[in-house]
């Protein structure tokens, strides 16, 4: 028993001395919430998503993250989303042109029979020419 709380205390110290290290650099501060990715040829989409309640209290899926293309040509990150078994049309979310890099931001009103889904194209205009559609509801989600 004395060595059970012995640990305990240990756990529960380093759990509050390992927050007093110093703030994350941008290159070293993990994505928020569960990490997500999606690539196509020369173009990457990765970040963080999670749920919370909006201000009205409704759940939301939330989505970050950044496109970046190293080679040449246009891509598109796109998401599309499911309400119980009606799905909506992909939507484009950010667009990059050569070796560039774009800011990826959404959010999607959430039931337990939403599922969404993101995906990089190439292009600016449509959906023909993708990388594999990646899950944005795969459980699980947590807040950040």
């Amino acid at each position: 028993m004395r060595i059970r709380s012995w640990a305990t205390a240990v756990t529960a110290a380093a759990c509050c001395v390992l927050p007093l290290a110093g703030p994350a650099t941008a290159e070293d501060k993990p994505a928020r919430g569960v990490a997500w990715s999606a690539s196509h040829e020369t173009a990457t989409a990765s970040g963080g998503r999670w749920v919370e309640r909006s201000t009205g209290g409704q759940l939301q899926v939330v989505v970050e993250g950044r496109l970046a293309n190293t080679g040449e040509g246009c891509y598109s990150v796109w998401a599309r989303w499911q309400f119980d078994f009606v799905p909506t049309p992909p939507r484009k979310q950010a667009t990059v042109c050569g070796n560039d890099t774009a800011d990826i931001r959404l959010s999607q009103s959430y039931m337990p029979t939403t599922t969404g889904s993101v995906a990089v194209c190439k292009g600016t205009e449509n959906t023909r020419d993708c990388g594999p559609w990646q899950s944005l509801t795969s459980w699980p989600v947590t807040r950040p």
